[in-house]
């Protein structure tokens, strides 16, 4: 059964069988920052956590010393630079264990392969082998992108959709589609069609809507937090469908491996 992203924070903010209250309520409210696609107040984090006023307060100033969460001047609240530090952490050790799986698809399908997250509306590249080819796809790392232009991004937003629907329907109502190219999905229902057809097939593409001449497959890491996927992406004239077919289960693949990894290092 699909939660809502409500639940799923109630269910984060009550303790476990051996889990220490103050860490659970801490993460839980951090969590319901990430999911936002705005600052919130106070009282909508005490709703969303279901704990106190009191209990928030409390939280979040010692948050705000620590530099893990920011006030805004209208005194709402978002995830502050402190989490960038432990993310560049965390982003370096899964690069380097990553890697050789990202170098197998390149050899495999002789076309780039990227791995990126999702921040908010935009994706962040974590890592880009390159293809061996002269004419190739170069993507840089720590490059943010809009989410809705790139399949990466709308793998993970599928993923995000069947997971926490409302946390998923938040983000897409408060982002604004720009083009990038005249292919890219600028109508909301359009969009949305296109990441429940994603969520069905397993994959997402990018069809010359990131930039022209270019075609990219993605498949999001099944239950990574943070969210990941996996693509590949050339010339238009080389990703052809017959390619996509091929890529697919390799991507699959490889991102199911990622999951198993992020799984044992939990």
């Amino acid at each position: 059964m699909t939660q809502t992203a409500g639940q799923t924070a109630r269910q984060a903010a009550k303790p476990s069988l051996g889990g220490v209250q103050s860490v659970e309520r801490t993460f839980a409210l951090l969590e319901a920052l990430g999911r936002s696609a705005r600052p919130l107040g106070v009282s909508e984090l005490a709703a969303e956590c279901e704990l106190s006023l009191a209990t928030i307060h409390r939280l979040l100033r010692t948050l705000v010393d620590l530099g893990y969460v920011r006030q805004e001047p209208s005194r709402t609240y978002a995830l502050g630079p402190g989490l960038l530090r432990l993310g560049e952490r965390a982003a370096s050790g899964l690069t380097s264990w990553s890697r050789p799986l990202l170098e197998g698809l390149v050899r495999e399908l002789g076309e780039s392969v990227n791995l990126a997250t999702l921040d908010g509306h935009r994706v962040v590249y974590l890592a880009h082998v390159p293809s061996p080819r002269s004419m190739r796809m170069f993507t840089e790392v720590g490059s943010r992108v809009p989410a809705h232009s790139t399949g990466v991004g709308k793998a993970m937003l599928a993923e995000l959709a069947e997971r926490a629907p409302d946390a998923a329907q938040d983000l897409l109502t408060r982002t604004t589609l720009e083009p990038l190219t005249d292919r890219t999905l600028t109508d909301p229902d359009r969009l949305a069609e296109a990441l429940r057809t994603a969520a069905r097939q397993g994959y997402a593409l990018d069809d010359e809507e990131q930039e022209v001449g270019v075609r990219c497959v993605a498949v999001a890491v099944p239950g990574s937090r943070p969210q990941l996927a996996v693509s590949t992406s050339g010339p238009s004239s080389r990703m052809t469908e017959e390619l996509v077919a091929r890529a697919v289960p390799l991507l699959q693949g490889v991102a199911a491996a990622i999951a198993d990894e992020m799984r044992r290092s939990a």
